[in-house]
């Protein structure tokens, strides 16, 4: 076993006081797909909010390629190659798309690749971002991420509120940023049939705690787990 890879243990953290994860251990290696599912108030964004370092940390490390982050401001963490696409979007509204994207450039990542997997957003680069629609919003927070060049990509709730078919072409996108191996994706989502059709490992969170990890193929047929965690089976 290496130290690559991003490692959470013993992790307690929440919002000032108030706890929300409980002793979280977790491990994601490179290149890994990892999906996040549970009821609302399990402690889902809190988890990536965590890794970010935007919680107060009341217990355990996390640590990044075997280096210790728990310390570090979360722009440093981004640097190292942490992104995270948060629910709320955080887009600049008064910003054109392309403002937004150069805004956020850091290492390689090019306009070029952002508009090849998002050509809408091509065709609406002069258009502020409070111009967008929901699902345009969403697929310009991706980019934004994107062009920090993360490592590690963390998806929170990515489809919320938005259109079947818009939904089906941000997996798409997933699939490809995934399928080179290269780049760990964490996707934190309601729709658990889609998460776990992308993953290929799964972890099951009830009141900030993680009560299953495993493959995702095994949760997704364990209906008896499924319907007790989050009120619905899947069809395998």
């Amino acid at each position: 076993m290496t130290d690559a890879g991003l490692r959470l243990d013993n992790v307690t953290a929440g919002y000032g006081p108030t706890h929300v994860l409980d002793r979280v251990n977790l491990r994601l290696e490179p290149g890994e797909r990892l999906a996040v599912i549970g009821r609302n108030g399990a402690g889902k964004t809190t988890l990536l909010a965590t890794i970010m370092g935007l919680t107060k940390l009341h217990e355990g490390s996390l640590t990044l390629n075997g280096a210790p982050i728990q310390g570090l401001a979360p722009h440093k963490r981004s640097a190292l190659g942490l992104g995270l696409v948060p629910q709320t979007r955080d887009i600049f509204a008064s910003l054109s798309v392309e403002d937004n994207l150069l805004s956020a450039r850091r290492g390689d990542a090019t306009l070029e690749e952002a508009y090849a997997l998002f050509p809408r957003l091509k065709e609406r680069r002069r258009n502020g971002g409070a111009q967008l629609s929901g699902g345009e919003q969403q697929m310009l927070a991706i980019a934004r991420t994107l062009m920090t060049s993360p490592d590690i990509l963390l998806l929170d709730e990515p489809l919320e509120g938005l259109a079947p078919v818009i939904c089906e072409q941000l997996m798409q996108v997933f699939e490809d940023l995934a399928s080179d191996g290269r780049r760990s994706v964490v996707l934190v989502e309601q729709q658990a049939a889609a998460a776990l059709s992308f993953a290929n490992r799964a972890v099951l969170m009830a009141n900030g705690a993680i009560v299953h990890d495993g493959p995702a193929a095994e949760l997704r047929n364990n209906a008896d787990l499924l319907n007790r965690h989050i009120g619905v089976s899947l069809n395998a």
